[in-house]
């Protein structure tokens, strides 16, 4: 049974404003350099979101021995649906012995936007241009060893998931067989199962859920974790515009399902997906975090008004 950081629970809390500008929506990215982060998050919001200079910020951070989380939001247009994106980079994740420091600052950087909506919360006026910068999914990248975690995989999913939905993929998938990937990613969640790592698990109420939903969210569990493939560059197959690999013996396609999970993996993230993700954000893992902190400093969680956040 994987631990997950979702709950069985009625969505509340939180008003939504429609926010003018879109659907307010944040992925962190985390994952050793090399690990394909950049290409992936351009192949996501089809355009260069990630720049090569990004590059010699990890470089830097490395010699800081930090990292250095860069957020950058664009605005995009899933289906009609205009969608504020945020992706938060972290160059310089994993490049040293002790990585220790970059999980304190990913998880000072989580906690901090946490601490934007309690005080918010606490204001007698509320400000209108507030924006509600929570991280909603934290995708890790999983490098392909074959081997299951490692030791750094688990501790930092273990340091994170209890105060954002993280989402364990797999970089570069087709560096693997098929066989080798099946197998590769079996052992990745039996790690995750031993050690008890919380996850975003695509969690369900078979009493409450209508047919539809568990099927979708057994199928996409039964995914994780997620194999992706990047790639910006483009051929024409068969009279159609693909974005793909190419080999010697022949290309992998970035958006067929047979090759990798991406396709199905950006639908969840901004469509099928995303109003549960923050859905559970506020009211699990923000509440979680809200009751911890009061706890601590000795308040009551008194009834407070409820708070209209756009996005």
């Amino acid at each position: 049974m994987v631990a997950s950081s979702g709950a069985s629970f009625k969505s509340g809390g939180v008003r939504r404003k429609a926010a003018k500008k879109g659907l307010i929506f944040t992925i962190m990215i985390v994952g050793s350099s090399g690990s394909g982060k950049s290409t992936f998050v351009n192949t996501l919001c089809e355009s260069p979101v990630i720049l090569r200079k990004d590059h010699l910020d990890a470089e830097k951070a490395a010699v800081l021995k930090t990292v250095n989380i860069t957020p950058t939001t664009i605005e995009m247009d899933e289906d009609g649906l205009k969608l504020s994106l945020t992706v938060v980079d972290t160059p310089g994740f994993g490049d040293n012995i002790n990585n220790e420091p970059a999980f304190a600052d990913i998880l000072e950087y989580i906690e901090h936007q946490y601490e934007e909506i309690l005080s918010q919360e606490s204001r007698i006026k509320r400000n209108p241009r507030f924006q509600d910068n929570r991280v909603h999914i934290l995708l890790y990248f999983v490098q392909p060893t074959g081997h299951g975690l490692r030791e750094m995989d688990i501790e930092f999913m273990r340091t994170l998931g209890p105060r954002v939905n993280v989402i364990p993929v797999i970089s570069k998938a087709d560096s693997m067989t098929p066989q080798e990937l099946n197998a590769f990613k079996k052992k990745v969640m039996e790690d995750i199962s031993h050690y008890k790592i919380p996850i975003y698990d695509f969690p369900y109420d078979e009493d409450e859920d209508d047919e539809e939903t568990i099927e979708e969210n057994t199928e996409l569990r039964g995914l994780l974790p997620f194999s992706v493939i990047g790639s910006e560059d483009e051929i024409i197959l068969n009279g159609r515009r693909v974005r793909c690999r190419q080999y010697p013996w022949g290309i992998v396609e970035v958006d067929n399902s047979k090759h990798c999970d991406f396709s199905k993996l950006r639908y969840m993230l901004l469509s099928s997906h995303l109003h549960d993700v923050k859905d559970i954000t506020h009211d699990v893992l923000y509440e979680s975090w809200r009751t911890e902190k009061l706890s601590k400093e000795g308040h009551h969680d008194d009834d407070e008004e409820e708070v209209i956040i756009d996005g």
